[in-house]
């Protein structure tokens, strides 16, 4: 495996362990859907996990859900094609609105490293396999 490939494991590795250290504190985390919920828990990561679509809820009622939760923060990792992006500007600024912070650090950390090979957070489980079969 070339360096680069062993470099962007790594890294991918140390996102995992600070998300998972942050849902271990209660930050809840947005995600699209039920797989990305399949897929974040393959990786480690349990918790607090809203689902923003496919749950049969409006935009709003999904809204309503974060804020009945009472946090002041949220993790949103929604996918990283363009209406992902929407999704998550939409989504930032109506929390901003509530004071609440949306968290999009892992988001973007994500999206630097893997938005040109993985479209989702669904794909993120199946990306790292490959990535660790390579070895």
């Amino acid at each position: 495996m070339s360096t680069k490939t062993e470099k962007r494991l790594e890294r991918i590795n140390r996102i995992l362990k600070r998300l998972e250290k942050q849902s271990a504190k209660g930050i809840p985390i947005v995600v699209e859907g039920r797989n990305d919920v399949i897929s974040l828990s393959r990786l480690g990561i349990i918790g607090d996990i809203i689902l923003a679509k496919n749950s049969g809820k409006s935009f709003l009622d999904v809204i309503d859900e974060i804020e009945k939760k009472g946090k002041t923060e949220i993790i949103l990792l929604f996918d990283f094609d363009r209406s992902g992006k929407e999704l998550t500007h939409r989504t930032a600024i109506c929390l901003e609105g509530m004071r609440i912070t949306p968290n999009l650090v892992f988001w973007k950390m994500f999206l630097g490293l893997v938005g040109h090979d993985v479209k989702d957070i669904e794909g993120l489980a199946t990306y790292l396999d490959n990535l660790k079969n390579k070895f």
